[in-house]
């Protein structure tokens, strides 16, 4: 399975700032007893932006890259 880059570079900044957002939101305890649903959706936003790849874009056909 080839990785085709499918994040642009405003999305790779929004999921960037929401999870650290969540990150920091889960470790100060504002998520309460659903501090670890923030830790894991925040991971995956990472995740996801430093490989400026998404598995659910490439399987909704969808890109935020600029068209080539």
């Amino acid at each position: 399975m080839q990785f085709n880059t499918n994040v642009g570079s405003l999305d790779r900044a929004l999921r960037i700032l929401a999870g650290m957002a969540l990150f920091v939101l889960s470790y100060l305890g504002y998520l309460g007893s659903f501090g670890w649903v923030g830790i894991v959706v925040g991971g995956i936003l990472l995740i996801t932006a430093v490989f400026s790849f998404c598995p659910i874009y490439s399987i909704l056909k969808m890109k935020t890259t600029p068209k080539e």
